[in-house]
C-alpha cells in the first residue's frame, strides 16, 4: 500500500492542475501578506486574517473537491481501478491510498503558501499567521479530501465528478447561507438561531469557520444570541466534541465510498 500511495502522490504532483493551484495559492497568499501587512488588529482579528480565512474557505474546498474527485473518477473511468482489483489490495486500501495522496498534495501546497507568508512576516517583523489558522487549514484539507473521494466514487466519469464536486461546493459555501437568509425573513429570531446551529453542524465549511472563531477566542463575532452555544464549545468537552465531529466528516464519506465500491463490485 505504501508504494501505491507514493505512486498516486507523484501522479498528483505531476498534474498541471495541481501545479497551477500551488502557484495560485502562493501568489495570492504573498499578495495578501504584502498588501495588508500593516493592518491593525481589531480584538485580535485582522483584515489580513479575514482575507486568508475567506480565501481558504472558498478556494481550498473548491480545488480539493474538483481535483480529488476527478482523480478517483478517472481511475474508474479508464479501467485502472478494475486492474487494481486484480491485485491483492482491498477496496478500503485503494480508497485510503487515494485519500492520503490527495491530502498530502494539498498539504504541500499549503506548506508552500504558509512558508511564503511566514517568510514575508519574518522580514517585516510581523508574525500574522496564528497556529489555530494553520491547524484549521489542515482540518479543511482532511475533511474535504474525504468528501472528494466520495464524490469521485459516486461519479460515472470525470465530468460527472466535476459536476458533483461543484454542487457540493456550492451547497457548503453558498446555498446554505442563502437558505439561512431566506429563513430569517419568515421565522422568529429564536427559531433562526436553532436552525443556524444545526446548519453549522451540517455544513463542513461553516463548521470549520466556527472552529476558527472558537479556538482563537473570537466567538463574540457571532453575537450575544449564541453565547450559550459558544460557551459549551469553549469548554474542554466542547473541544473534544469538535474533534470527534470533525473526524466523522472524514470517516463517514470514506465509509460511504467503500460501501458504494463494494456494491458496484457485487453488481458486476
Amino acid at each position: 500500500m505504501g508504494l501505491f500511495i507514493q505512486m498516486e502522490w507523484k501522479q498528483m504532483l505531476r498534474s498541471r492542475w495541481m501545479q497551477l493551484v500551488a502557484l495560485l495559492f502562493v501568489v495570492i497568499f504573498a499578495a495578501i501578506s504584502l498588501i495588508q501587512q500593516m493592518a491593525l488588529p481589531v480584538d485580535g482579528f485582522t483584515r489580513q486574517m479575514a482575507s486568508f480565512l475567506n480565501l481558504l474557505l472558498f478556494l481550498l474546498p473548491l480545488f480539493t473537491l474538483t481535483i480529488g474527485s476527478m482523480s478517483v473518477a478517472s481511475d474508474i473511468e479508464s479501467g485502472w481501478y478494475a486492474l487494481l482489483k486484480t491485485y491483492p489490495m482491498s477496496i478500503f486500501g485503494y480508497l485510503w491510498s487515494k485519500y492520503v495522496a490527495i491530502v498530502a498534495s494539498f498539504l504541500l501546497i499549503l506548506l508552500l503558501a504558509f512558508g511564503i507568508v511566514l517568510t514575508i512576516s519574518g522580514i517585516t517583523g510581523q508574525m500574522q499567521l496564528p497556529v489555530v489558522f494553520i491547524v484549521l487549514s489542515l482540518f479543511m484539507v482532511v475533511i474535504f479530501s474525504a468528501l472528494a473521494v466520495c464524490c469521485g466514487v459516486l461519479a460515472k466519469n470525470r465530468l460527472h465528478a466535476l459536476s458533483l464536486s461543484l454542487v457540493v461546493w456550492a451547497l457548503c459555501l453558498l446555498l446554505f447561507s442563502y437558505v439561512l437568509m431566506a429563513l430569517g425573513t419568515v421565522v422568529s429570531g429564536t427559531m433562526l438561531k436553532y436552525v443556524t446551529i444545526v446548519m453549522i453542524h451540517l455544513n463542513p465549511a461553516e463548521w470549520l469557520r466556527f472552529g476558527y472563531f472558537m479556538f482563537s477566542g473570537q466567538t463574540t463575532v457571532l453575537g450575544p444570541a449564541y453565547y450559550g452555544f459558544t460557551e459549551f464549545y469553549s469548554s474542554f468537552f466542547g473541544y473534544f466534541l469538535f474533534v470527534v465531529l470533525s473526524g466523522l466528516w472524514v470517516v463517514l464519506p470514506l465509509s460511504i465510498a467503500n460501501w458504494i465500491l463494494s456494491k458496484k463490485g457485487r453488481d458486476v
